[in-house]
């Protein structure tokens, strides 16, 4: 069969079957998508107290399992009650000021559900109290606000311990499903909910701008679900589509339409069992061994208004905190300095945001970011020049009132940039990247520059490792876009790699991303052989688990060598 006509029958395909791949994910409402966010989680902080990494090791002996850890507790209780009445009083006066008597205070969920998956979870919580601590002290700057608003809303407040499922708090947490921050918002959903994002920002890694979003989409969801938050809880990680067709396949078997009841994506099925663990443990934590660290009842941040663009370490330094807890509380800003465009605001410990107000106060808008005058030389170009100094050529035009991109040699330009070096934002996103590529692994450290044509498929199988593997060393996701000219580190497990050969072949453009709909009767290997690629690509492109039956109507991606394909 000839390139020409299998491309044709592609396409023809897809468009029969009405492939997702063909329609804009940006105008899907998340309330109907049937697409499940792979959020970043809590699995490599769980793996780093498994291993014992900052002290965890110690503390990580197994519970007896012969006794009921509450049986155990409440039998001490009893004890020390009897024992010293007046200390039990102070205690209990003591817990009333604490955050967590706040947050236990609005739990509203079933916690008693004697579910496997839930003991399952609860049971590693218990065993890892070092879990408990981490989370807790990278929440401690976010739960409180988080507990506001869900009370605000009159949501459940357990909803407030989400992010650990979802990110463990990391707000620069990033997933191979392409969800960011607190919340893990993919970015249709983010945009979907007004979160943009840009060279210079990520609305959703905004603490105020993500929560809101998060809060709002839960509340939409568990109207749809006539209040169920349970199932609500479950669509925000599948879909409101996934889960209303779950539902209506076990009203065609006349089975109960419960979250417990439902076949749903495997993710989604430990998705909820992990929150509901999690509320277990916060609401009686001495139950299940745990002490928590104490949180008081108070705000950690204030909101500043800025009114213009702020070097990032200046504001550090106006604030007299390290620049460190700047990224932190405002972990969108991707560089050296809040967006241009705004928005012009900065979270700042409370205990700090009065005086950086006054500081501030004192400074010119001119004089907030630091600026250098530069003279246009033969072959420059507002993008060659924004690259040089980390700007954008709109900032640019914009600062220098420029209405179009033409630029003249020997005219001046003001271009903004960062007042300190590099090592000063070692929180924006390119440090953060040199630091992720700079990780020793297993294989060959090869340097590669993107070329035209490239896929994630194709450098990946040249070194003979995933897909998911080559975008994590980058700080990717296998669905970003490779832009020609970006630096990807690979670690290779080839002695001498043939990407630079591969790439010959890839600029005449024989890979194309196919849009495929299952059929009843397909299987991963079954499609996988008809297209000539690999099962475990296939698993990696749409994060699929290999262990689990395909759906009909299912819709999956797939990158084909159409020279190899039937």
């Amino acid at each position: 069969m000839s390139v020409r006509r299998l491309s044709f029958l592609l396409f023809a395909g897809a468009l029969a079957s009405g492939c997702s791949s063909l329609v804009s994910q940006d105008e899907e409402n998340p309330l109907n998508t049937e697409e499940v966010t792979v959020a970043a989680g809590d699995e490599g902080l769980k793996k780093a107290v498994e291993t014992g990494e900052n002290g965890d090791a110690a503390r990580n002996e197994p519970l007896d399992e012969a006794i009921a850890p509450e049986l155990k507790v409440a039998a001490r209780d009893a004890r020390e009650k009897l024992d010293n009445p007046d200390q039990a009083t102070v205690d209990e006066e003591t817990v009333e000021q604490d955050l967590w008597a706040r947050l236990r205070s609005g739990f509203v969920l079933d916690h008693d559900i004697d579910n496997k998956r839930v003991r399952d979870q609860l049971n590693w919580y218990a065993r890892h109290p070092g879990y408990i601590d981490r989370v807790v002290e990278r929440g401690s700057r976010y739960l409180h606000h988080i507990v506001n608003e869900t009370e605000k809303r009159g949501l459940p407040a357990e909803y407030a311990l989400l992010p650990i499922v979802e990110s463990a708090f990391d707000p620069f947490a990033y997933s191979h499903g392409r969800a960011a921050g607190l919340w893990q918002f993919i970015p249709s959903t983010g945009k979907y909910f007004g979160l943009t994002q840009s060279w210079w920002h990520d609305d959703r890694r905004d603490v105020i701008a993500a929560t809101d979003a998060a809060l709002t989409y839960l509340d939409r969801l568990a109207k749809r679900f006539d209040g169920d938050h349970i199932l609500a809880l479950a669509a925000y990680n599948s879909g409101g589509g996934t889960v209303s067709s779950a539902m209506r396949r076990n009203r065609n078997s006349n089975k109960p339409t419960d979250y417990w009841s439902l076949q749903l994506p495997r993710e989604t099925r430990h998705y909820v069992p992990k929150l509901i663990a999690l509320a277990k443990i916060f609401d009686d934590p001495e139950a299940y061994g745990i002490e928590l660290p104490s949180l008081k009842d108070e705000p950690y941040f204030e909101i500043v208004e800025t009114g213009s663009q702020l070097d990032l370490a200046q504001a550090a330094e106006l604030a007299e905190v390290d620049v460190d807890e700047i990224y932190l509380l405002n972990p969108s800003y991707n560089r050296w300095a809040t967006s241009p465009d705004g928005p012009h605001r900065l979270l700042v410990p409370v205990k700090n945001a009065e005086n950086f107000r006054t500081a501030l106060a004192g400074i010119p808008s001119d004089q907030r970011v630091s600026w250098r005058n530069y003279v246009v030389k033969s072959g420059d170009s507002l993008n060659s020049i924004s690259r040089k100094f980390s700007t954008t050529p709109s900032v640019l035009q914009q600062v220098n009132s420029l209405d179009t991109d033409l630029i003249r040699v020997g005219q001046r330009l003001m271009i903004p940039s960062a007042s300190k070096g590099t090592d000063a934002y070692a929180l924006s996103a390119s440090q953060r990247l040199e630091r992720k590529q700079a990780r020793k692994r297993d294989g060959n450290k090869v340097r590669y520059t993107v070329r035209r044509g490239d896929t994630f498929w194709d450098i990946a199988r040249e070194h003979r490792v995933s897909v998911r593997e080559v975008a994590a060393w980058n700080g990717m996701a296998p669905g970003d876009p490779l832009i020609p000219g970006k630096e990807l580190v690979i670690w290779s497990k080839t002695s001498q790699p043939t990407v630079m050969a591969a790439n010959n072949d890839r600029g005449k453009g024989m890979v194309r991303k196919v849009g495929y709909r299952v059929r009843k009767g397909d299987s991963l290997a079954r499609i996988a052989s008809r297209f000539s690629v690999n099962v475990r690509d296939i698993a990696s492109w749409n994060d699929l688990n290999t262990s689990r039956y395909l759906q009909p109507g299912q819709s999956l991606v797939l990158y084909v060598d159409i020279r190899n394909s039937p």
